[in-house]
């Protein structure tokens, strides 16, 4: 119980502490945030009243800016520092020290005291502009807030927290007191099974322990017990058969190697009658091809109608396209010998298309076909 609450406690601690801390600080800093926007709004508020000396409107602001939350007393002042108006209470803190044409901040321990300077400029919001005046000094507006609502907020969290952190301690602690009764007795039974288990009674079982994760862990050290129990008959029945086994596939791998090596001799023969056959094959088509070819040239030196050389030049096109199928084919007999090697040559696609068109011109013409290279 104790290793299952410490953790649990010093976590809970930890991030209480820390989330009360972090809220602490975004409370202050919205305080100080609030503080400046209240006396930055009331500079330009104030302006034209202490531009026209209107002590009257200054008290009634005065008083109703003690209506936002945690604004504890608000003061105007002339520019020497005199008191125009005031309400609320006597401040606390010191008045910031210095001239400072910014907005100055003192922070006590109850509250924070703020000093903001009110210049010509600042009378704008009422129309009232005068350029030869904006900088100069027509007062201050002194502000101060409490701190006892940033407090008081603070310690609400700090006791929510804490109720939350021991609430969730409770709970813990129950639970965890509920497992431990739950789980520590089938634990007992089962440590106590798996040692007799190893001290060789192979005949223990364990009953039923009462839910359904225990109950799987129980059948499955039952059946390892029975397992366990018949594979100390089954051993040395599984060794023999096993050693059988090797026997046979030894034998069996001895005969597969033979037949592997008797096929690949007959091809090899295969292969080499097949390369003899395609290079007698490729040397008996070559010599007619090669007669076809001289008749050819020599055809194209007498004289011909356009019509014929351009026959001629079919019929040699597609001779020389055939030396070329003799050629591949011979190939493959390079391939399956590893000795082919390949020719990086440039080439026209257009020139190959066209001689590929003009070989199947004249059927197409037969069959009234027009064949055109679109590249």
């Amino acid at each position: 119980l104790l290793l299952t609450l410490l953790p649990t406690s010093l976590m809970a601690l930890v991030l209480g502490g820390y989330f009360t801390w972090t809220q602490q600080s975004d409370l202050q800093s919205q305080l100080m945030q609030r503080g400046e926007m209240i006396a930055e709004q009331l500079a330009p508020l104030v302006a034209p009243a202490m531009g026209h000396g209107n002590s009257d409107l200054l008290e009634r602001i005065a008083t109703q800016s003690l209506e936002q939350p945690d604004v504890r007393a608000v003061t105007f002042l002339a520019p020497d520092r005199s008191p125009l108006a005031h309400a609320g209470p006597t401040m606390l803190n010191q008045a910031p020290s210095g001239d400072s044409a910014h907005l100055q901040r003192r922070s006590g321990n109850d509250a924070t005291r703020y000093l903001m300077p009110v210049f010509g400029k600042h009378r704008n919001l009422a129309g009232e502009l005068i350029p030869q005046e904006s900088d100069r000094l027509l007062g201050w507006v002194e502000l101060e807030l409490s701190h006892n609502g940033m407090l008081l907020r603070g310690y609400r969290s700090l006791f929510a927290s804490l109720l939350l952190i021991a609430a969730g301690l409770a709970g813990a602690a129950l639970l965890a007191l509920r497992m431990g009764r739950t789980i520590n007795r089938p634990l007992s039974q089962i440590k106590q099974a798996v040692a007799q288990l190893k001290d060789g009674h192979l005949e223990t079982r364990l009953p039923p322990l009462g839910s359904q994760e225990l109950d799987e862990l129980a059948s499955g050290i039952n059946r390892m017990a029975g397992t366990l129990q018949n594979a100390r008959e089954e051993l040395q029945h599984s060794v023999d058969q096993a050693t059988e086994d090797v026997r046979q596939n030894l034998e069996t791998i001895e005969i597969q190697n033979i037949e592997l090596d008797l096929a690949r001799k007959e091809a090899l023969e295969a292969s080499r009658i097949k390369s003899e056959f395609l290079a007698n094959m490729s040397h008996e088509i070559r010599t007619p091809l090669n007669g076809i070819l001289g008749f050819t040239h020599l055809l194209q030196k007498s004289e011909l109608t356009p019509r014929q050389l351009d026959y001629l030049g079919t019929i040699e096109k597609s001779a020389d396209s055939l030396l070329g199928i003799i050629n591949e084919i011979l190939d493959f007999s390079k391939i399956e010998a590893g000795k082919l090697v390949l020719d990086h040559i440039p080439f026209n696609l257009r020139d190959l298309l066209q001689d590929t068109l003009t070989i199947l011109a004249p059927a197409a013409h037969a069959k009234q076909l027009e064949l055109v290279s679109l590249v």
